[in-house]
């Protein structure tokens, strides 16, 4: 009996945070402004900390049980605002039967018993009164149409 305590302990340390092996401690997350290019958005959360990221990009963060909070700004919108939730990865139920605390404890030590949506969208409005809002590549369009030149003669 002794043995097969023995084994089993050796068995669940080796297969100990199944989601810290499978899964991995990071993950990518995509984030985008539906209908405005090249906002600026930050993601913050106590493990994650403050990262930004322009749009539409995409983004590597730890894996936490934190949410993160995400803002983007973009010149003539108000800014957006949204949550990316941390949600319980899958495969921590593995730890339930092969790895049993020892890998529940690595896995939530390691943050991979976490997980996030593989994307974000956060909705920006046009301010009133700001002009055109920035289009494509960020340069304002002109309110006016320009005059074309005449030709000579």
């Amino acid at each position: 009996m002794g043995r097969l305590f023995i084994a089993l302990l050796g068995v669940s340390m080796f297969l100990g945070g199944c989601a810290t092996i499978v899964k991995g401690t990071k993950q990518q997350v995509s984030v985008s402004t539906p209908g405005v290019q090249s906002a600026m958005c930050t993601l913050s959360s106590p493990a994650v900390g403050t990262r930004t990221v322009q749009t539409p990009g995409t983004i590597v963060l730890p894996k936490s049980k934190y949410d993160v909070s995400v803002t983007c700004v973009a010149q003539c919108y108000a800014n957006g605002v949204g949550i990316l939730a941390s949600e319980t990865e899958i495969m921590t139920a593995g730890n339930v039967v092969f790895g049993g605390l020892i890998g529940l404890g690595v896995d939530a030590a390691s943050g991979a018993m976490s997980k996030y949506q593989p994307s974000v969208e956060i909705a920006m409005s046009p301010l009133p009164k700001c002009g055109k809002p920035r289009k494509g590549n960020g340069v304002p369009m002109a309110s006016t149409p320009l005059p074309r030149s005449q030709p000579p003669g």
